[in-house]
């Protein structure tokens, strides 16, 4: 998939208009990319859209978690968004794995 691509999605996203954060957003969507390749074992397709969007938004997430620190009411970090894990289960049925 297109890094500089994700990268300004995730930007405008973000309203981040500067190149400011790019080091950090790129290292955020690189580890994105890594983790659904790696652990999930998806081939995402860079032309499909909806695979597009779904690593902008879990990019997107993934800087919003960290930046506010957030925690739930124990201090354990929250867990990532219902609509973020329905996606993610949809990519793994639809897409497959290449772990299977």
């Amino acid at each position: 998939m297109d890094e500089t691509q994700i990268l300004n999605l995730v930007k405008e996203r973000l309203g981040i208009r500067t190149a400011v954060r790019d080091s950090y957003l790129t290292a955020i969507v690189q580890g994105v990319l890594k983790e659904l390749q790696d652990e999930h074992g998806l081939e995402l397709d860079p032309i499909n859209a909806y695979h597009l969007m779904f690593v902008v938004d879990f990019a997107t997430w993934r800087y919003q978690s960290a930046t506010n620190n957030e925690t739930s009411f124990t201090g354990s970090p929250v867990s990532m968004p219902r609509h973020l894990q329905y996606r993610l289960h949809n990519l793994l049925l639809h897409v497959g794995s290449k772990q299977s």
